[in-house]
């Protein structure tokens, strides 16, 4: 994430103090409220070319049509990032430009707390593995956590540049972040203790996360390296950079693991996504897109990748073969796709405001979801695929469901 490009810095006159508190008593808010909050919003035809949300950009109509069964609104800038709870998927955290993040509720919309205010944009927020704690990292460099069950900050970690994710081990509450000096910072909670700095990229990590099974750290930059790395002792186990001809000649926007840890997918603004293994050899270049390729991901259960780009396609291949099995569609970038657990359905977003469900196998799109006013940011899905949790540009969270 760009901070120039994709934030506004939140002015406060007076700095304010951090808090982590409980909301009992929120009022419901109209969906798309006006910015005095006193009337909704008129969504007829007279009032189209005086609604707008968010900071999302010029739209050349107002989308009507509106699936979504809850909503959040309490954020009035883009929301960034978005998460579920791993247990209590009934819990959701939100982030956005407004420096601020959340905890509600997925059934009621209800706000649980409001977290501690950063002084910039917050990028990235994710529960721990095992859901007992909650980051929070802003573009101010800093990361707040929290106990999720006392709703008390437990620590504020310092470090980093502008981060640009986090990411929790799997197996314990070791939490690593990535920045934009091109650094990855890895501390144990709860008590905030530093363990690790990693360098050797050249310019900004873009995106990064632990592996599966937590023996490794994988992580790409805008210099176009994609790094393995052992999270003991900080060391590099593997490297892949652009001076090999093989490999991406552009940043890397995106990466996905697959399930055994063996094969790391990246994408690229070079408009292609590579599939590596950890061994150090490049396994081929899936080259459908024309413009950068935005979002990866690897099924669990069938040997497929899907790629999305910014030229609207959502391309499915075999990798296996590295042959293109069908390519989907969206009318604008597609931000994000998330295959389901345990099985070969995917959910993609798109800047077109759009959520949609495929079937990989068939090419099939079984479901489409509207109900944004701008390009969706992320999302997050229930373990059993069937409810979506989107975070977009119009400032607003929206739960999709069957």
């Amino acid at each position: 994430m760009n901070s120039d490009d994709r934030h506004n810095q939140y002015d406060e006159e007076e700095d304010v103090e951090e808090t982590f508190v409980d909301d009992d008593d929120v009022a419901d808010v109209a969906h798309y409220e006006g910015e005095e909050g006193d009337e909704d919003m008129a969504m007829d035809d007279d009032d189209d070319d005086d609604n707008e949300q968010g900071d999302g950009g010029e739209r050349s109509e107002i989308l009507l049509e509106d699936d979504s069964v809850q909503g959040f609104f309490a954020h009035k800038e883009p929301v960034f990032s978005v998460d579920l709870h791993p247990t209590k998927q009934n819990l959701v955290v939100s982030g956005g430009s407004d420096d601020r993040a959340y905890i509600w509720q997925l059934d009621t919309g209800e706000q649980i707390a409001e977290l501690s205010q950063h002084g910039d944009s917050v990028s990235a927020v994710r529960f721990s593995s095992d859901g007992s704690l909650v980051a929070t990292g802003g573009m101010d460099g800093k990361i707040h956590v929290y106990s999720v069950d006392k709703r008390e900050q437990c620590a504020t970690l310092d470090g980093p540049d502008e981060i640009q994710f986090v990411d929790w081990h799997p197996k314990g509450n070791v939490l690593l972040a990535g920045a934009q000096d091109a650094s990855l910072w890895m501390w144990s909670l709860p008590t905030g203790d530093f363990m690790h700095v990693f360098a050797g990229h050249s310019a900004p990590v873009t995106c990064g996360r632990f592996t599966n099974s937590g023996r490794n750290i994988v992580s790409g930059a805008e210099d176009g390296s994609l790094i393995v790395w052992d999270p003991k002792t900080a060391a590099i186990v593997r490297q892949f950079t652009s001076q090999d001809e093989r490999f991406h000649q552009g940043a890397i926007t995106s990466l996905a693991i697959a399930r055994d840890d063996q094969v790391i997918l990246t994408g690229s603004v070079d408009a292609t996504a590579k599939l590596v293994h950890v061994n150090g050899s490049i396994l081929g270049s899936l080259g459908n897109a024309t413009e950068s390729v935005e979002a990866v991901g690897l099924c669990d259960v069938l040997p497929l990748a899907a790629t999305g780009s910014v030229d609207g396609s959502l391309s499915v291949w075999d990798i296996n073969t590295m042959r293109l099995r069908t390519t989907l569609r969206h009318d604008d970038s597609v931000t994000r796709v998330l295959w389901h657990e345990s099985s070969p359905m995917l959910t993609s977003v798109s800047m077109d405001c759009s959520v949609r469900t495929w079937d990989a196998r068939t090419g099939e799109c079984v479901r489409v979801w509207r109900g944004h006013q701008a390009g969706i940011m992320d999302l997050a899905l229930t373990h059993d695929g069937r409810t979506v949790v989107t975070a977009s540009d119009d400032g607003c969270c929206l739960v999709f469901s069957e």
